[in-house]
């Protein structure tokens, strides 16, 4: 023989509140500086990018008539900043390797420090309060 079903103690049962969407909005000069800084890492890291592809393929010895490898090399003398003679070792490759490998870095880190001043000046924060102690 089943047992009854216990009473409800407090009457009818808990019903759900019906849900309520809370939507917290970025603030729109947050969105621009985001998008700002997103482009610049963008360009800062293909710009790496074409000067690492230069030194492999100057460390592989690529055919240096080849479509591929001229473009590479075209644009890696473009962004290389000026430094592709500030060492001059004898071997290609470990002079590639030195000139291209230093501005590849110095375009990462340009891109972070870029970055880094556009959020402190463009993004919002909170406001400073600034305290001053009078001793009367």
């Amino acid at each position: 023989m089943p047992y009854p079903p216990p009473p409800e103690p407090y009457g009818t049962p808990y019903e759900l509140a019906p849900a309520e969407e809370i939507v917290e909005r970025t603030h729109p000069r947050i969105r621009v500086v985001r998008t700002i800084n997103a482009l610049i890492h963008l360009v800062c890291a293909v710009f790496a990018l074409v000067l690492a592809v230069h030194i492999v393929l100057v460390l592989g010895g690529a055919n240096s008539a080849n479509g591929f490898a001229r473009l590479i090399s075209e644009w890696s003398s473009g962004v290389s900043l000026g430094l592709r003679n500030l060492f001059t070792p004898d071997s290609e490759g470990l002079r590639t390797f030195l000139n291209d490998g230093l501005a590849a870095v110095l375009w990462l880190i340009i891109g972070a420090i870029l970055t880094d001043v556009i959020t402190r000046i463009g993004a919002p924060g909170p406001r400073r309060v600034w305290y001053r102690r009078s001793y009367r």
